[in-house]
């Protein structure tokens, strides 16, 4: 069964990891969020959860205004053949949350580490980084080193990618 957003908040409060969270109507899209989020510190994500050839799933989070070509992300993330969307029943099943939500943040369930992380250097650079905390009606803000706290809590690697090695085009 995976967390609920308020579990999240309070394994987050019992291990200590220091966040602030933020209530806001829902938002779906990164357009949606610049125009509803008000006023939220931090620099704001757009997550990607890819699939390759070999089923392997990835949870790839960059800033929200970074393109990025999927064909780019092969080789930062030694994926096996070409990469393309998981579905929802596999986002879901990995990740315990829906369309919408997809979050760093979802990482904690994923006990078995089945999903590669990947966090582009850039946002990594930032002070503080907003994540929804498993709904996209709230907004968690945590430094960098508060979310490698998290991930190294939760058994995951981040693989750390530098995007701007790439050509958007």
């Amino acid at each position: 069964m995976p967390l609920t957003p308020d579990s999240l908040l309070a394994y987050l409060a019992e291990n200590a990891i220091p966040a602030v969270t933020y209530a806001h109507p829902a938002l779906h899209t990164v357009a949606e969020s610049k125009a509803l989020r008000g006023d939220i510190p931090g620099a704001q994500t757009k997550n990607l959860f890819l699939r390759d050839g070999k089923k392997n799933y990835y949870l790839v989070t960059i800033a929200e205004d970074t393109p990025v070509k999927l064909k780019a992300l092969r080789a930062p993330l030694a994926a096996r053949g070409s990469l393309s969307f998981g579905s929802p029943e596999m986002l879901y099943e990995l990740l315990g949350v829906l369309p919408g939500s997809v979050t760093l943040l979802a990482a904690a369930n994923d006990p078995d580490g089945l999903v590669t992380v990947a966090v582009d250097k850039a946002l990594l650079a930032a002070d503080l980084i907003g994540c929804h905390p498993l709904t996209n009606e709230r907004t968690t803000v945590l430094s960098p080193d508060a979310l490698r706290a998290f991930l190294k809590l939760t058994g995951h690697e981040m693989v750390e990618l530098d995007l701007s090695t790439f050509a958007p085009g």
